[in-house]
């Protein structure tokens, strides 16, 4: 049980965004400044950590939640609607920044997997947001190996044994079903090639 706590936490959705993006800098073949990036994950970390975390505290503290884990669907749809404002707000920044054309796909994608998701809640259907997660940076990473012509094929496998690790965590613990798992991977997966193909 502690071990799949564990990786819940560490794998968490608002960790995710600023794990992928170091890992975008550390390969990306664009000529991207050390002073941009360290900017852009400043922001990135702020956004998609800080200002979530504290949302969850102020939630919590007014009875709005009753646990972080966000077990109900009632409450998970004031978190996935500031997130998804907050990811699209950084797909917007970035898209007016040539050198960053990559990160603006990757949160917009982010965006369209969130607004599928709040859209699912209201038919009383729950996915896996760890999943959605983990599921958008496969689907990044896979689109940019085809883009860029290049392979990141064991960052792409890193990326999906995290995702069994994390599927399977998140059954062990009860907080998914096996079809609310693989919802979430399959949105994830779909919003970065779905948006790519519509652009």
């Amino acid at each position: 049980m502690r071990f799949h706590k564990i990786i819940s936490t560490v794998f968490h959705p608002i960790v995710i965004p600023t794990v992928g993006v170091i890992i975008y800098f550390l390969i990306s073949p664009l000529p991207i400044e050390r002073n941009q990036k360290l900017v852009t994950l400043i922001l990135i970390f702020g956004a998609t950590y800080i200002l979530p975390l504290l949302l969850l505290i102020l939630l919590k503290k007014f009875n709005l939640i009753n646990s972080y884990q966000l077990e109900s669907k009632k409450e998970r749809r004031i978190p996935l609607g500031l997130m998804l404002l907050l990811f699209y707000g950084l797909g917007n920044l970035f898209s007016y920044v040539d050198a960053l054309q990559d990160l603006s796909l990757l949160f917009y994608a982010t965006s369209i997997g969130l607004i599928l998701t709040y859209i699912l809640l209201y038919f009383k259907i729950k996915s896996s947001i760890h999943l959605l997660s983990i599921g958008i940076s496969c689907g990044f990473f896979m689109l940019l190996s085809i883009v860029d012509n290049a392979s990141y094929l064991l960052i792409i496998i890193i990326n999906f044994l995290i995702g069994g690790l994390l599927a399977s965590s998140r059954l062990h613990l009860k907080a998914h079903q096996p079809k609310e798992v693989y919802l979430g991977f399959f949105i994830g997966i779909s919003s970065v090639f779905g948006l790519y193909w519509i652009l």
